[in-house]
């Protein structure tokens, strides 16, 4: 049975890359229209477990599904908009030439180019090739580009690496927007003071999930004074009782 109130549902998910398992028997459920944040060190699953719900990794066992459809199914082409780590859009183009291209890809209306590029503060460079922008800049098309199809689904993977503390603000209230609009956001970072911006939060390390809980139950549960301090908590409660 579908479960509507779910946006994403991995089931005993396991990923072996190399010989070596990086995702260990994942299970979890992402509920929708929400910020749920995916954090954890780098190297301890966060693009591998992305990339599984978007469909483009190999699985060794167990399932993803995303709306109630298989990970990476035809349904979900236009329901999904993921962003990588690294940009994915063309430096020879300006921003409206790129986020109009994939707009029409998707078979957004016109309009909703000019929307998307000022959802992330680049009307001003509406007409700048995209080669000539900064790192933030260009982290930024590259979100314009997956928000002009208004997914139903918003994958980000470390979408605020790089980027100022003001410009990181600006896109956490717009994520929270995006969530209150119905749109079901999962976002992974390293940084951990970035915990408190979510509704919910997946800690994850070596390829486990340590924690599925909200930012203040969190810090209730370890007595911790910030997510940092929760979350190495966690770790060495994990490895007390190991």
């Amino acid at each position: 049975m579908v479960n509507k109130e779910l946006a994403i549902e991995a089931t005993d998910l396991r990923v072996i890359r190399g010989g070596k398992v990086v995702l260990h028997d994942l299970t979890v459920g992402i509920p929708t229209a929400s910020v749920v944040g995916l954090l954890g060190p780098s190297g301890g699953g966060k693009s591998t477990f992305i990339r599984s719900v978007v469909g483009v990794q190999r699985i060794a066992g167990g399932q993803v599904t995303v709306f109630g459809e298989p990970a990476g199914s035809p349904a979900l082409r236009h329901r999904v908009g993921y962003v990588t780590q690294t940009p994915s859009v063309y430096a020879d183009l300006t921003v409206r030439e790129n986020v109009a291209y994939f707009g029409a890809v998707c078979g957004a209306p016109e309009h909703a180019t000019a929307e998307a590029i000022a959802s992330v503060d680049l009307t001003p460079q509406t007409d700048q090739r995209v080669g000539t922008l900064s790192g933030g800049q260009l982290s930024r098309v590259s979100l314009a580009a997956a928000l002009v199809a208004s997914p139903d689904l918003l994958v980000l993977d470390e979408p605020t690496v790089g980027l100022d503390p003001v410009l990181r603000r600006d896109l956490w209230d717009l994520f929270h927007r995006l969530a209150a609009g119905g749109t079901s956001l999962l976002v992974s970072s390293h940084v951990m003071d970035e915990a408190t911006r979510c509704t919910r939060l997946l800690l994850i390390r070596e390829g486990r999930i340590i924690a599925d809980t909200t930012p203040a139950d969190l810090l209730t549960t370890t007595g911790a004074p910030d997510a940092e301090a929760a979350f190495l908590s966690l770790i060495d409660s994990q490895e007390g009782r190991a």
